[in-house]
């Protein structure tokens, strides 16, 4: 510690933190100003943090709310901090994280290093092979309703470095300032958009679900995804058990589970013959539930229950396609569709693809038959003729398959 700073903090961390930020991008907050605005004067910038944050004079300035809409309906309220409160964020993110990881279990996933979404869609279809039963649970408002007393507990068994605790303590009650420029006192919750947020998400979910279902079903095993989870049970009444300890576990920890999307299903497959109403779940974009697959060793069909991509998701999908409006964007040559496109196209087929791939041709055959469109409005010989579109699209797949990532795949489609 220096004899004119309160805190030792090295200034390349601050910068560090900063190129971090950069490479995740983001809004402009409250103040409006832009990540392109923050760098026109990087030095300076970087400088105020570095010296209010050593000095322990920095204060947030207060999050800006955003609406973005839930794939299930309604919207979500995200709190975008400023870009130096963003730095501020991952300075701190950066020296609690690798203490505060070291506890988490296998099992929790959600934004962590190292693991990811499909690793968590790859361990549920195992382990649904191996259990008949699985409780899908969702907490409503996670973000929104986690008790910041109970959070400062488990900070202070994990956090030792004085100045990212105070940091943490200020950015928990940093208001947040709606579109009417009001501001609204928080004593709840941690805002979904900041940096450190999901971190401290984790650390609360980790005392308030994972410690205790080892403690308490110990022959369950769970997967976690920040605020969606499944608990696999070998029978009904253990998983209805599992779901009232569970709801009121949460509930003696501030939070509530959703009531629609809670529920439990049976992992049909042929072996397993017993009649439920429910034999299906969506988790994480993919419905697991019973489906046809091929042996390939005995080269035969049977009856397994795996995940796909979720119908809502590729109604997403085809959503951001017409957004995209190629089919009335004669201007654009195909190159520059494919040049627009194959980053979409090529994320989507490496996430939703990645188990029981066939069920992604509905989107692909949208997107082709968006080409076609394309083509229609583009070529005056074309216009009107459907099928005389069509065929020429399959022909440019067969001979120019690297247009379009899921030509080079073999994924072709339909057209018509």
């Amino acid at each position: 510690m220096s004899a004119t700073k309160s805190y030792t903090i090295d200034k390349w961390s601050v910068y560090n933190a900063y190129k971090a930020v950069k490479a995740n991008a983001g809004a402009a907050g409250v103040d409006r100003q832009s990540l392109a605005e923050f760098e026109a004067d990087l030095r300076s910038n970087l400088y105020k943090i570095w010296n209010r944050m050593s000095s322990g004079t920095y204060f947030p300035p207060a999050v800006k709310a955003v609406a973005i809409p839930k794939k299930s309906g309604g919207e979500r309220i995200l709190g975008i901090p400023t870009v130096a409160d963003r730095v501020a964020q991952m300075v701190v993110k950066r020296e609690i994280e690798p203490v505060i990881e070291a506890c988490f279990f296998p099992d929790s996933y959600g934004y962590r290093p190292g693991k990811s979404a499909l690793d968590a869609v790859g361990i549920t279809r195992e382990r649904c092979w191996r259990y008949d039963w699985v409780l899908e649970f969702d907490i409503k408002g996670l973000f929104d309703n986690i008790d910041h007393e109970l959070l400062r507990k488990a900070l202070r068994k994990h956090v030792h470095c004085e100045w990212a605790s105070l940091y943490i303590d200020r950015w928990l009650t940093a208001p947040m300032q709606l579109v009417d420029g009001t501001q609204e006192i928080r004593s709840r919750g941690t805002p979904q958009g900041g940096v450190v947020s999901p971190l401290l998400a984790n650390l609360f979910m980790h005392y308030a679900f994972d410690l205790w279902m080892g403690r308490t079903f110990p022959g369950a095993p769970w997967c976690r995804y920040a605020d969606d989870g499944l608990v696999h049970c070998r029978t009904e009444h253990e998983a209805l058990a599992v779901r009232a300890e569970l709801e009121q576990r949460l509930r003696e920890c501030g939070l509530e589970m959703h009531p629609v999307k809670t529920k439990i299903a049976y992992c049909k497959d042929g072996k397993r013959r017993r009649q439920y109403p429910n034999t299906q779940f969506d988790f994480l974009g993919y419905t697991f539930r019973p489906r046809l697959v091929k042996n390939r060793k005995r080269n035969s069909m049977f009856v397994n229950f795996t995940p796909a991509v979720s119908q809502a998701a590729m109604k997403s999908m085809r959503q951001t396609t017409r957004r995209l409006n190629y089919r009335n964007r004669s201007n654009l040559s195909l190159a520059d569709i494919s040049r627009l496109h194959n980053p979409i196209l090529r994320g989507w087929l490496a996430y939703y693809g990645r188990f029981y791939p066939s069920a992604m041709y509905p989107v692909l055959r949208h997107f082709n038959r968006t080409l076609v469109a394309w083509a229609m409005k583009k070529f005056k010989r074309l216009k009107g003729r459907k099928m005389r579109a069509s065929q020429l699209l399959r022909t440019l797949a067969k001979t120019r398959p690297s247009l379009f990532v899921h030509w080079q795949r073999g994924m072709v489609g339909d057209f018509a």
